[in-house]
């Protein structure tokens, strides 16, 4: 398999999933800041994804599965013994998707504004006061558990990775502890600081 990133974007959870699989892959960085976006090899990454985006996963078939919610369920489903996703037809498993939803429209989407140059400081503002409230119910959630789901999935990956842009805009996350707590839990995983050095991050 073949991930194609950016280091620190959103690519971050399928990257810290492929990690946490065990199983053999590569990587190559894209350019995100220059138009058309080249990959470290020159390659228009539009022809790899048309959508023109990361994450991109090449399987080892030569199909291209996109969406990082659904590239971290596809890994998980791969190495089942590795309990990175409860079974499919769980309740269990709705409850991923559940965590999964929410962080990617909630959290993820959440921050668009704050990363665009051309939103106005009070569209800014509005986006912080959002994603504040969004902290304050993720606290609650979290509150005497280690992870979301009681035990580490593929969401909790993906959380990890959209919290840790606070740190590339340098916003604390001070005023939730729990919060900055389980970022350190997460972060102290193997897994996690393989695909944070591979990026260039730690």
């Amino acid at each position: 398999m073949k991930l194609y990133l950016s280091p620190g974007s959103c690519s971050l959870s399928a990257h810290i999933a492929l990690y946490e699989t065990g199983l053999a892959f590569t990587t190559e960085k894209v350019n995100l800041r220059q138009s058309p976006h080249l990959t470290e090899s020159g390659v228009d990454l539009a022809t790899i994804n048309p959508k023109g985006y990361v994450p991109a996963l090449v399987l080892d078939n030569g199909e291209v599965l996109s969406e990082g919610v659904a590239i971290v369920q596809y890994l998980a489903d791969l190495v089942p013994e590795k309990l990175l996703a409860p079974a499919n037809g769980s309740m269990a498993r709705y409850r991923l998707q559940e965590w999964l939803t929410f962080i990617s429209s909630e959290i993820h989407k959440g921050f668009a504004p704050l990363w665009n140059p051309a939103s106005g400081d009070d569209v800014k503002e509005a986006a912080l006061k959002r994603l504040h409230g969004r902290f304050d119910w993720l606290s609650g959630e979290l509150s005497g558990k280690p992870f979301l789901m009681g035990d580490f999935t593929v969401a909790d990956g993906y959380l990890f990775t959209c919290l840790n842009w606070m740190t590339f805009l340098k916003l604390p996350l001070d005023a939730w502890p729990v919060l900055k707590a389980y970022q350190e839990r997460v972060a102290a995983r193997p897994a996690v600081q393989q695909a944070l050095k591979a990026e260039g991050l730690a």
